[in-house]
């Protein structure tokens, strides 16, 4: 089933929305959005090619007829969105970027993913100006990135992501960035550095010669055809602040090609 959506779907709270043992694909204009929801899981769907759409009015929650701005053509966007878990999905060439997590969203997971062929990836948090993403906290686990992702896996503002056990098949500006004092915890992801062009894994936004302050840390990565991780050197690993529901055991990077090879929509039978 290809699905067309004549607006964004906006995905109301205490959803689920499982696409398990079928082949469903959104695709070739309107996309997804979580909007001021929560307690929603999303699983299973093939989003691609999506479009941008001019501000109009859209079908929300309840069944409340609302306006929505001009969007700019992700596969999924997150806004002021709480207890989310994308897991599954299979998301490419879009217009824009294939996953937005912005304006103070948090408690998010994304997990068992396919990311290709797509120039700006995964953005966690809304502008330099948003401060209310400082309280955002995302984990991006089991995810597959590649073939032909340039950058933003995840790019992040201002917030916390635990990212781990991930494989990155190169990219070509880089892999993971950030800017206005973000924290990232790298934990035993395989990164693939490209054949030629930029082996550096981080970036970092600079502004009149002055890079902006950061706190990524790599522990147990694993690093292949030259990659390399620019690290903080000061302080402590920062630890995900997990309740003990929330836990979940990270292991080792040689497994990580094993943990990836499900990543993506699952086959159908």
């Amino acid at each position: 089933m290809n699905i067309n959506l004549v607006k964004p779907l906006l995905i109301s709270s205490f959803i689920t929305i499982d696409g398990r043992g079928v082949d469903v694909h959104i695709v070739d204009n309107a996309c997804l959005m979580i909007y001021k929801a929560t307690n929603i899981i999303i699983h299973g769907i093939r989003v691609h090619h999506c479009r941008p759409q001019a501000s109009g009015m859209v079908m929300g929650p309840k069944g409340n007829i609302m306006p929505l701005g001009q969007v700019d053509g992700d596969a999924i966007r997150l806004v002021s969105a709480s207890k989310i878990w994308i897991d599954h999905y299979t998301l490419y060439d879009c217009q824009d970027g294939l996953l937005d997590v912005t304006r103070g969203s948090t408690d998010v997971t994304i997990s068992n993913n396919w990311f290709r062929e797509q120039n700006k990836v995964m953005l966690l948090g809304h502008d330099d100006g948003f401060l209310r993403d400082k309280n955002m906290k995302v984990t991006v686990v089991y995810n597959y990135f590649g073939p032909n992702c340039h950058q933003r896996m995840p790019r992040i503002r201002h917030g916390y992501a635990h990212v781990a056990n991930n494989l990155y098949m190169g990219w070509v500006q880089y892999a993971i960035g950030g800017n206005m004092k973000p924290s990232l915890k790298s934990q035993s992801n395989l990164f693939i550095a490209p054949t030629t062009g930029k082996k550096e894994v981080t970036w970092r936004k600079t502004s009149n010669g002055v890079r902006d302050t950061w706190k990524f840390y790599s522990v147990g990565d694993a690093f292949e055809n030259g990659a390399s991780f620019i690290e903080i050197k000061d302080g402590q690993v920062i630890k995900p602040n997990y309740s003990l529901e929330q836990k979940f055991k990270v292991v080792d990077a040689k497994f990580v090609r094993s943990l990836t090879r499900s990543s993506g929509v699952l086959r159908t039978m």
